[in-house]
This record gives structure tokens, C-alpha cells and sequence, in this order.
């Protein structure tokens, strides 16, 4: 299926991951242009980039923080070119880890300031600076990718969880703001298998996690970037013309609690 015939794609935070896929997926089911972005790993995002174009697609690569509002303008700027943005995918985040949620000296005012500033304010910043491009399309669609985290409050720290949250009140209100031209949507996943947590954690803690998530979640599965930004893309596509204000759950059943067998009841 190529339900991104032509389109000209923005994907921030896309050097790796889920990013990554999304950016890759869309290549591959017909986008025209690919815009990445990165805030460090400029290396990767150019690995990236080459599998975009390897799928068919231009591909450009813009490095930035998205809590910069100058950078936010230049990543939507490398799409003027094209007179339009079909499809932006708000994907950058960060976080600060202090899974125990207890541990209220674990987390400064700066750590908050920083991840709203990158997982709210960011987001904000980028829809604001392509809005006009968006709006030159006639199938715009913003996707922001947020966390199962800001639905039930767990994640890596409170400052993260509480930020995703807010992202999902934001994709809520900038929905009713921004239609009838742009669609704006949320998807939250669960547990994703990538780097982010053997980078974090290590691998032998890294593979105990992802044992653990096999285990408990009802779909017995670790999600790859690929199973998530199926998701994701369905949301950027034509496919889903007729959603908006949307935040689906993408985390194997997570959030339905412990797989408790019929022995265990």
C-alpha cells in the first residue's frame, strides 16, 4: 500500500527507533520527502536518511532541539521547497530516570523544565512553526507520539509521565484549534525494544526488562519500532482522514494490567 504517495514528511527525533521507523515507513509506502531531524546523533540520522532514500524518497536531515523555537522553525523550513508538509510527526522526548516514583528528591525544577520543555513546549513549537506549510496541504496530519505514561502515570520518572499527559491534553485541544485544515492525533505506547533502554540500563538488566514485558502484558510481546509505527502511520495517512483529537494506546495490552493466568485467579 502507498497511502504516502507524494507526500512531504517531517519526523523529529528520527536518527533512530521509533523515529527512525516512522520515517522509513512512510519512504516506503510512497512519501515523496522526508524531513529528519536530530538533536546529537547526526551519524545515525545520516544512516537513516540513506535507508529513506534507498525506499524512494528525498531525505533531509536537520539537526536541533526541539525545545529551541529557532530550531523548530528551521527543521519546518527544509520543507519550503516543497510548498508543503503532508505529515509531522512530533517524536523527539527526553526524559530523566527515577523510576521510583517515591523518590521526590530524585527530580529537580530544572529536570521538569527540561522535559516539558522538550516533550510539551517542543511539540507546541514545531506545529507552530510548519502551520503554514500544514496548511498548504490538502491532507495535513500531526502525529505526537506520547507515552502510555501519561495515561496511567507510571514511566521513568513523575516529571515524564506528567509531561506526556500534558501532551495529551495538548493533541486534544490543538485538534479542536487546528481543524478543519490539520488533524492532530496521539499514539502511547507501552514498552518499545530499542537501544534506549540498553544505553540506560545495560543489556543484561535490559534483556530482564524485556523478559518481564513478554511475561506481563496480555499480547505476550516486546514491540518493535515497526509494531509501533504502523500505528503512527495510520494516523499520518489518509487512512484515518476522518480522526482527529485521538490518543490510542499502542502497548500490547499493558495497560490492562498484569496477564494473570486462569490457574492464577
Amino acid at each position: 500500500m502507498r497511502e504516502f504517495e507524494d507526500a512531504v514528511v517531517v519526523v523529529t527525533g528520527s536518527a533512530t527507533g521509533l523515529g527512525a521507523a516512522l520515517a522509513i515507513g512512510a519512504a516506503e509506502q510512497g512519501a515523496k520527502a522526508v524531513i529528519l531531524n536530530c538533536t546529537k546523533s547526526l551519524a545515525e540520522a545520516e544512516a537513516t536518511a540513506r535507508l529513506v532514500r534507498a525506499a524512494g524518497a528525498e531525505a533531509t536531515v536537520v539537526q536541533g532541539d526541539v525545545s529551541d523555537d529557532a530550531a523548530c522553525r528551521a527543521i519546518a523550513a527544509a520543507a519550503e521547497q516543497y510548498g508543503r508538509i503532508d505529515a509531522l510527526a512530533n517524536n523527539a522526548g527526553t526524559t530523566k530516570q527515577v523510576p521510583n516514583h517515591a523518590d521526590l528528591d530524585g527530580l529537580s525544577a530544572e529536570d521538569f523544565h527540561r522535559i516539558y520543555s522538550v516533550n510539551v513546549v517542543g511539540p507546541f513549537q514545531m506545529i507552530r512553526a510548519a502551520r503554514s506549510l500544514l496548511e498548504a496541504s490538502d491532507r495535513a496530519a500531526v502525529l505526537n507520539v506520547s507515552s502510555i505514561a501519561g495515561v496511567t502515570g507510571i514511566g521513568s520518572s513523575v516529571a515524564y509521565a506528567a509531561s506526556k499527559g500534558a501532551f495529551n491534553t495538548m493533541t486534544k485541544s490543538l485538534a479542536r484549534a487546528l481543524a478543519p485544515r490539520i488533524r492532530v492525533n496521539a499514539i502511547c505506547p507501552g514498552f518499545i525494544d530499542t537501544r534506549w533502554f540498553s544505553d540506560a540500563f545495560g543489556e543484561e538488566l535490559t534483556a530482564r526488562i524485556r523478559a518481564n514485558v513478554i511475561a506481563s502484558v496480555p499480547l505476550q510481546a516486546a514491540s518493535t519500532p515497526e509494531d509501533i509505527a504502523a500505528s503512527g502511520l495510520f494516523f499520518l495517512s489518509r487512512a484515518s482522514r476522518h480522526v482527529t483529537g485521538e490518543t490510542l494506546l499502542v502497548d500490547a495490552g499493558l495497560h490492562l494490567g498484569p496477564n494473570l493466568s486462569a490457574r492464577s485467579l
